[in-house]
Formats: structure tokens, sequence, C-alpha cells
């Protein structure tokens, strides 16, 4: 019994992190909204929207990388809830944006969109996977402490290597840095030594000291 309320926990206090946003947001006619979001290496993302309806008024969704790849689009989504499912194949950044078409000859009205991104565990049906599998609720709920943990270690490793591309790029940045001081330096003092010398010239064709 103790073994379970610790898992019970575990879980409780892992899904913080498992990745779940949502968010809900007027989208005024003919305009377009979009949300952005950093998402890992092959991570099952799932997006489910809710998108009121309005008569004459058409919303059209479309979901992009940064190189403007289409992972997921639908025109005219003419109900009022949808889904959309990808996998990501590289750690990108990623772009949800719903677009609001309104008829010249109709009065636009807003939209209200209500959009909820899961990520990796959370995107994942564990009571498919265990009717499937023929797991027992205990072994689907270690299955699914098992991906959380998997998933938890992948985040630090991630957090790790941009540590380390972070902390590379300040030492670069440093030495750039150092470098040009030292050439700023060499420049200060190469003019004042010509301007030193260009002086003493001037004077002594002067005359006004030997």
């Amino acid at each position: 019994m103790e073994t379970l309320e610790y898992c019970l926990f575990f879980i409780f206090l892992t899904s913080i992190l498992s990745g779940a946003n949502s968010l809900r947001f007027h989208l005024n006619p003919n305009s377009v909204k979009c949300i952005k979001e950093e998402i890992r290496q092959n991570v099952l993302t799932v997006g489910e929207f809710e998108v009121t309806e309005i008569h004459g008024q058409k919303v059209d969704y479309i979901v992009t990388d940064s190189k403007g790849h289409i992972l997921a689009q639908h025109q005219d989504i003419g109900k009022e809830r949808g889904k959309f499912t990808f996998v990501t194949e590289t750690y990108d950044m990623f772009e949800v944006c719903f677009t609001s078409r309104v008829p010249p000859h109709v009065r636009g009205e807003q939209h209200e969109v209500y959009l909820v991104i899961k990520r990796g565990v959370a995107a994942k049906s564990y009571e498919g996977l265990g009717e499937a599998a023929k797991l027992k609720p205990m072994e689907v709920e270690l299955k699914k402490l098992e991906d959380l943990s998997e998933s938890i270690v992948q985040d630090f490793v991630q957090m790790r290597e941009r540590e380390i591309e972070m902390r590379d790029t300040n030492e670069s940045t440093n030495n750039r840095v150092l470098y040009f001081s030292i050439f700023s330096m060499c420049c200060l003092l190469g003019l004042a030594t010509w301007q030193v010398l260009y002086l003493r010239r001037f004077f002594k064709a002067k005359k006004l000291i030997e």
C-alpha cells in the first residue's frame, strides 16, 4: 500500500514536468494569433482545441517549425473541437497559428479559442496501452513511472547540453572581448606614440624646443 501511495505521489510530482500547457484566448475577425513553444527531439506532441462556432466565419490552424516545415494544418475547422498530433524530429521552436477568415459582407465577431498542448508522457494514452497489452492497473502505473523517469532524465541531459553550449559561448565571448581589449590598447598606445613624435617634430620645426 505504501508503495502504491509513493508511486501515485511520484506521478503527481513529476506530472508538473511532463509537459502539458493550456490557454484560452480571443481571436479577432480576420486576424492571426500564434503560440510558440520549444520541444526537444523525438517527442510526441498532441494539441486539443475548442473554438466557438460563429455562422459565416471560418478558422484555420497550422503548425510549423522554425524552418517553415508544416507539421499539421487544417482549413475551415468546422467542428467546435479538434485535435492534431505530430512527433518532433529535432529540438526546435514550434509555432501553432490560428487564423480567422470573415467574408467582406459579414460583420465579424471574436472567436474564443481554448488550446491544450500535451508533450511526451502527458500525450500518451496509457489506458489504451494497458488494454492492448492486457496490463494490470499497477503495471500501467509502473509503465507511466518508467516513461516519466526517462523523460526527466532526458530533460536533465538536455539542460546539461545547453549549459555546456552556453558556457562555451561565454568563454568564446570572453576571449574575443580580451583580444579586442588588447587590440584597442595597442591602437591607443600606437596613436599616443605617433602624436608625441609628431608634436616633437612640429615644435622642433618651429624651433620651440631643441
